[in-house]
């Protein structure tokens, strides 16, 4: 497994780190993670909530001084 791609969309505001995101996974192979980092509260819910509704999953969120790390598994 190849390491966790970050995507980093730190002062970037809804919808843009889950654009961000999209563009990514276009990219990624299924299995590979990617960590969207943001600055934008938003993401905590609105990434996750994509994720489940288009199939990938969600693999946990954090917040560490005022970043949220978004982690993603494409699946297919």
């Amino acid at each position: 497994m190849t390491e966790k791609r970050v995507i980093d969309a730190r002062g970037s505001f809804c919808p843009g780190p889950l654009m961000e995101l999209i563009a990514g996974l276009k990219m990624m192979q299924v299995g590979e993670e990617a960590e969207v980092l943001s600055t934008d509260k938003g993401s905590a819910n609105d990434i996750p909530e994509w994720v489940k509704k288009v199939g990938h999953a969600h693999i946990g969120t954090n917040e560490e001084s005022g970043v949220w790390h978004v982690t993603v598994r494409k699946m297919k």
